[in-house]
């Protein structure tokens, strides 16, 4: 009696495809870490990392650009010098910025769900444009909203004092409204790459 021992593929090539796609823009929203401006109106500079959340989230999908924004943060956490200025470690994650950098994954994630719903992952050329914007005004909301908290945080002295209606609206203006012209330009950024041949070929 013979026995045929079929080999198993541990990992698929599509698996593989995807980490590697994840890690490829993990590592862009690093580098749009570095290119900031001062902000006229708020201590907190504006760099283009928010821009690498969405081009990950239209890209990948969901499931991939979560994953994607997650390596960033977990990359950047354990020293690897990708937040904002060349930042890293776990005091920039608990610092005055940190709860953008919490939101990434999540905000990467929604961007996906709301350009492709849960149908699959379309080109996103083939998506219309008030989708793309609302996939990306969405995210931008998470991201503010998370800013806004982890910023109101680490300039209050307690939890309490950080959660009141004053202080959270303080650090609206702060960290929040100060960054919508900003966040115009990237939004219109994202659709510009999308609806050219820069990243389709990724």
């Amino acid at each position: 009696m013979s026995t045929e021992t079929d080999s198993v593929e541990l990992v698929g090539d599509e698996t593989v495809e995807n980490v590697a796609r994840a890690a490829v823009f993990a590592a862009l929203t690093g580098a749009m870490a570095y290119v900031s401006f001062p902000n006229p109106v708020s201590p907190v500079e504006v760099t283009l990392q928010v821009l690498g959340v969405f081009l990950a989230g239209l890209y990948l999908g969901p499931l991939w650009g979560g994953l994607s924004l997650s390596l960033y943060v977990v990359a950047g956490a354990v020293g690897a010098p990708i937040y904002a200025g060349g930042g890293s470690g776990l005091a920039a994650l608990l610092g005055p910025t940190g709860g953008y950098l919490f939101s990434y994954p999540f905000a990467a994630a929604l961007t996906g769900f709301v350009a492709h719903g849960t149908s699959g992952l379309a080109d996103p050329r083939n998506v219309g444009v008030p989708r793309l914007v609302a996939a990306m005004v969405a995210a931008t909301a998470l991201i503010y909203a998370a800013g806004t908290v982890g910023f109101s945080i680490a300039q209050n002295a307690s939890l309490a004092a950080a959660m009141t209606p004053s202080a959270l609206v303080d650090a609206f203006l702060v960290a929040g409204a100060a960054f919508v012209p900003a966040e115009a330009f990237k939004i219109a950024a994202a659709i510009g790459i999308t609806r050219s041949d820069q990243l389709n070929a990724a």
